[in-house]
């Protein structure tokens, strides 16, 4: 579907099939020159073809494309090598960039080793099960890109719009939003979702995504918007409301696992089926295992939060990570 929010800039929402996201808001703003297309979709059939579709319509050529990417995960990278041409610049941020090209020129195979060793460390069994059926796994783009590096505060002039990149880490470690102060139009990217929220997950211990994502919402909190684009879901008209809300989301997410762990240590398996998740299913035992993967990645983010503030406690239980207050 296609949507033009006004003159120069369009909406399209490219499918994402069996996934509890729905679809990705691909952002293109056509320019006399230059265009843009902020964001891509998976490398599956469904998102080439809507692609095919939004091309073809809106007259687009790919040889006066560029693409900037906002995050390196899948539903925003798959299609890089697929929509590119020899004369595109690629955009995106330097952490993101790397993370992504590292797993992409060797398969993925240490990247997601690494990954899946972790969940189980933390409870999580089938976390080698569980990588099979992730969508990063299955839905990446197949080629090494070469990437222009995108530092904070570098403006990118195009189509009449004059977008400040600004670096906000959490969802991921270099995910970027872009900003435009005349037109007051925040591209937010993954980093604030109207109706639902940003996955902030943790799979390693060297840092602290959920104090990045805090803080990173603290760096965009002051700015002029009156139009958010988000990358999912819908458009957002408040975004100082909708930050409040998440931070609200967030300590309250902190104030039910510190309930939880007055009954005693627990790994993140244990806390993560234990807790309260705005999904369809029922019982713990039902969510499908990508589900329980992302849930389990919340969960270890926000105990890493907590544990660097002092208020609980991570100790090793025979091989197995176990947390108590």
């Amino acid at each position: 579907m296609i949507n033009k929010i006004f003159p120069g800039l369009y909406k399209l929402e490219i499918p994402l099939p069996g996934n509890p996201l729905k679809t990705i808001n691909s952002y293109l703003i056509k320019g006399e020159g230059k265009n843009l297309l902020i964001d891509t979709g998976m490398n599956r059939p469904e998102c080439k073809k809507a692609f095919d579709q939004a091309v073809q319509e809106l007259s687009v050529d790919l040889h006066k494309t560029d693409i900037l990417i906002t995050n390196f995960h899948a539903d925003h990278v798959g299609l890089i090598s697929y929509l590119k041409s020899s004369d595109s610049r690629i955009y995106g941020s330097e952490a993101d960039t790397k993370m992504l090209n590292f797993f992409t020129a060797s398969n993925g195979s240490q990247y997601w080793n690494d990954l899946a060793a972790f969940a189980v460390q933390n409870g999580f069994l089938e976390g080698k099960q569980a990588i099979i059926s992730h969508p990063g796994f299955k839905y990446s783009g197949p080629d090494n890109v070469e990437f222009e590096i995108v530092e904070d505060g570098l403006t990118i002039e195009i189509g009449g719009f004059s977008l400040k990149c600004i670096l906000t880490p959490g969802h991921t470690r270099g995910h970027l939003c872009l900003y435009d102060a005349d037109k007051q139009v925040l591209f937010s990217g993954d980093h604030i979702l109207a109706d639902i929220t940003p996955n902030i997950a943790l799979f390693a211990s060297t840092y602290n995504p959920l104090q990045d994502y805090l803080q990173s919402l603290d760096k965009v909190y002051d700015l002029a918007v009156k139009l958010t684009l988000p990358s999912h879901r819908s458009i957002i008209y408040d975004h100082q409301e909708r930050i409040m809300e998440l931070k609200k989301h967030h300590q309250l997410r902190c104030q039910e696992i510190i309930r939880m762990l007055e009954y005693g240590p627990a790994n993140a398996y244990d806390i993560a089926s234990m807790m309260t998740w705005d999904l369809k299913y029922y019982q713990w035992d039902e969510f499908p295992l990508p589900q329980k993967w992302f849930a389990i990645g919340e969960v270890i983010a926000h105990l890493k939060y907590l544990n660097e503030k002092g208020e609980v406690l991570k100790y090793d239980g025979d091989g197995v990570t176990l947390f108590s207050l």
